[in-house]
């Protein structure tokens, strides 16, 4: 080598030994750091995602075994390499259509685990049957491998699902509940205690009376104004409020028995609960009550609102009691109760649901003796 290049020689490998020894104080200090980090970790698992997977692997590859195992703190070399060849194997991994049947069609497939998991007693052959109504032609063992993939068990051994079990005696229970209301009377500010009743099925409610002093009278009065409301039904769902003693009991109509809610669950008897939500935050709660009579006129405006122009999330968005003929005009209009603190949009030309009456006519408000007192 020329003696004129010595110097910049010299000068070089001083600047190169300057860089690494700074780039070895880098590393040293990221290697302590990851240490601390996993002493304030401790035994705890760290999930690593894919992603991070495959950025550790593409940078521990070129390091080596012996580098890894002395700077690696947060998994092991073997594991980075492991990773490195998954990798790998991804890379020349390609999808290949596989010889045989072809699969089942997912519509097909979905209706197979629909069929078996509202009909826990159809067995493999009935559910093959009812897919033959449809126009589907498949195999018994064809069910038979889609229902076990899923997890699902043969017919006898298949339980019965709450839903299931509710769906088929939906029909013959009825909830019942009080809510209260704070109205200005001649005494001064008085609660006001309503009893209601609620078909589980249909959402239909039942006002059943309102009273300052829900005593055993009064619950029995109630109970006979009821009384259509609540034939044909079963069960009776209620809490253990003592409003509800021995002689309500007593006095409910032959075939219905009582069902009372644990304590302290209200959320077991959740429709009913629901239904004092809505009325409080849609009605109750908005106003300022003068009087009994003011309240008696706005239960009755919420209920017809509640089953003619309310819809109900429960039964499809649709309205519990559907008008007999439903108009195509271009005009909307707005069909409001208690000054406006209710409203429902209908087509112009629509007409009420039962008496074939425009909406405006709707009966006033009930008179005093309507709700037992």
């Amino acid at each position: 080598m020329r003696a004129d290049f010595l110097p910049f020689r010299v000068l070089l490998l001083a600047v190169s030994g300057w860089v690494h020894r700074e780039q070895q104080g880098v590393i040293d200090y990221l290697v302590e750091e990851n240490r601390v980090l996993r002493e304030q970790i401790g035994n705890r698992r760290l999930r690593l995602t894919d992603e991070q997977r495959r950025r550790l692997a593409a940078k521990g590859i070129r390091l080596g075994r012996q580098i890894l195992e002395r700077v690696a703190s947060i998994v092991t070399p073997d594991t980075i390499l492991r990773w490195h060849r998954n990798l790998i194997a991804a890379k020349w991994t390609f999808s290949r259509k596989q010889p045989g049947r072809p699969g089942i069609m997912k519509r097909i497939r979905a209706l197979i685990l629909r069929m078996a998991r509202e009909n826990p007693r159809w067995g493999y052959c009935r559910i093959q049957g009812e897919l033959k109504n449809l126009e589907h032609r498949v195999a018994e063992s064809t069910v038979r491998n889609v229902l076990k993939e899923h997890g699902i068990l043969p017919a006898p051994q298949r339980p019965t699902s709450w839903r299931g079990f509710l769906n088929a005696h939906w029909g013959q229970m009825v909830a019942t509940d009080f809510f209260t209301v704070e109205a200005w009377t001649g005494r001064g500010l008085s609660t006001l205690y309503v009893l209601f009743f609620l078909d589980l099925k249909t959402r239909r409610i039942h006002i059943a009376g309102m009273t300052r002093h829900p005593d055993d009278r009064f619950m029995v009065e109630a109970l006979q104004a009821s009384h259509r409301f609540l034939q044909g039904k079963r069960f009776l769902i209620c809490d253990r409020d003592t409003k509800f003693s021995q002689r309500f009991r007593t006095a409910l109509p032959a075939g219905l028995h009582v069902v009372r809610t644990p304590l302290q669950a209200p959320n077991a008897n959740a429709y009913a609960e629901r239904f004092v939500r809505s009325i409080k935050e849609e009605c109750l709660s908005r106003m300022i009550w003068f009087g009994e009579r003011q309240v008696r006129k706005a239960l009755f405006e919420y209920q017809e609102h509640y089953h003619t122009e309310r819809s109900h999330q429960g039964i499809g968005n649709e309205l519990i009691e559907q008008p007999s003929t439903r108009q195509s005009g271009a005009q909307v209009i707005c069909r409001e109760r208690l000054g406006g603190l209710l409203r429902h949009y209908q087509r112009a030309a629509a007409y009420a649901h039962c008496s074939g009456k425009p909406l405006a006519s709707f009966p006033s408000a009930p008179e005093r003796g309507r709700y037992p007192s």
